[in-house]
């Protein structure tokens, strides 16, 4: 199974700068301590909770996360 981190890796570089898809993605790649190998929600929510990089984070990410399990 790909991870969460691998599937939200294909929004970086889009055109969009307002996309709140790209800004997580592009904060994930940057972040070292981001569980980039978890497919586990509630490790990546927790882990967002306490580190949210810009305020729509979570909404971002709750988005990201329906789109991953429909892939």
């Amino acid at each position: 199974m790909k991870t969460f981190y691998h599937f939200a890796m294909q929004f970086r570089g889009i055109e969009s700068k307002s996309d709140e898809r790209k800004q997580l993605a592009e904060w994930m790649f940057r972040d070292h301590d981001f569980p980039k190998q978890s497919t586990n929600y509630d490790d990546i929510t927790r882990y967002l909770e306490m580190n949210s990089p810009f305020p729509g984070a979570l909404k971002a990410f709750d988005a990201l996360w329906d789109e991953f399990l429909e892939s």
